[in-house]
């Protein structure tokens, strides 16, 4: 085999491990996931093969499930405005700030070194109607009663924030410890103020890590049912509690794995759509 032959299959090489894991662990449950899309559920229970559409009929037909995906998005949407919104002055503070980075970036990640259940719990401790919040108003005399703050749209998107903003912070950061900070002493220089210099320079150059941390959040929670789960009320599902409530309540994998699909065909749209105008180029840029 001469050196060229050679050179061009080394890094096929290299990439099978790789490759032969996304294979095996991606692509193949989901062509098994397709395949019982099309199943029928029979009335005894059991699943019978074939190619019908009435799964696929009832998803993109019934008003319900409409509903629901449509609130999964817009929980998903207000979540990563709020995580936008509150990340992006923490990751300012960490890429500007000097000596105590290190620690301030620990401390970032100490949320995920406990389980995604317990921190989602651990809200029913401080908003539960014998919460930690409802006994420090009742002693300061604010309230008389306790008062229900959970299972609402509200208490989900507080969940939602809560789990998602690490991520916002981090790839904002890591866009913003990319920017030179000369730059901005420049634009001062010239006569512009800080508040121009950061508007007109710095906000600009981080919009990728803006646009990366936004697109990580809104898929995220458009993807969870845990929080909702936990924290919602009975109308406040979101699309994936329905995926779970087919799947592992009812046992209806042909319904749970039609629903499954068309959650990743409406985030695989919103996918593309986002690289049409903004590009995967600077998602790559924003997370490298």
């Amino acid at each position: 085999m001469s050196v060229e032959a050679r050179e061009a299959r080394q890094p096929w090489v290299l990439l099978s491990p790789a490759l032969t894991a996304v294979l095996l662990l991606l692509f193949v449950p989901l062509a098994f996931i397709v395949v019982y899309s099309f199943w029928l559920r029979t009335a005894t229970g059991a699943d019978q093969a074939g190619f019908y559409l009435d799964n696929w009929n009832e998803a993109l037909t019934d008003p319900f499930y409409r509903d629901i995906l449509l609130n999964t998005l817009k929980i998903a949407g207000i979540t990563t405005v709020v995580c936008a919104l509150m990340g992006y002055p923490a990751a300012y503070f960490i890429a500007r700030s000097k000596g105590n980075k290190v620690i301030l970036l620990l401390l970032l990640m100490l949320p995920f070194w406990i389980s995604y259940i317990i921190r989602t719990m651990s809200w029913i401790n401080i908003l539960g109607v014998s919460g930690a919040f409802n006994t420090a108003l009742l002693s300061l005399g604010i309230i008389s009663e306790p008062v229900q703050m959970l299972y609402n749209e509200t208490t989900v998107i507080l969940g939602l924030v809560h789990f998602l903003l690490p991520f916002m912070v981090l790839n904002v950061y890591v866009s913003l410890e990319g920017i030179d900070e000369t730059l901005e002493d420049a634009a001062c220089s010239l006569g512009a103020t800080r508040w121009k210099s950061f508007l007109e320079i710095t906000l600009p150059l981080s919009l990728p890590g803006l646009a990366a941390g936004g697109l990580l959040c809104f898929v995220l929670g458009a993807g969870t049912y845990i929080t909702p789960l936990v924290l919602g009320g009975p109308t406040d599902a979101m699309f994936a509690n329905l995926v779970f409530e087919a799947i592992i309540t009812q046992l209806d994998w042909p319904l749970g794995s039609a629903l499954s699909l068309m959650l990743l065909a409406v985030l695989g749209a919103l996918v593309l759509i986002y690289n049409h105008y903004l590009g995967m180029a600077q998602l790559m840029k924003g997370l490298g």
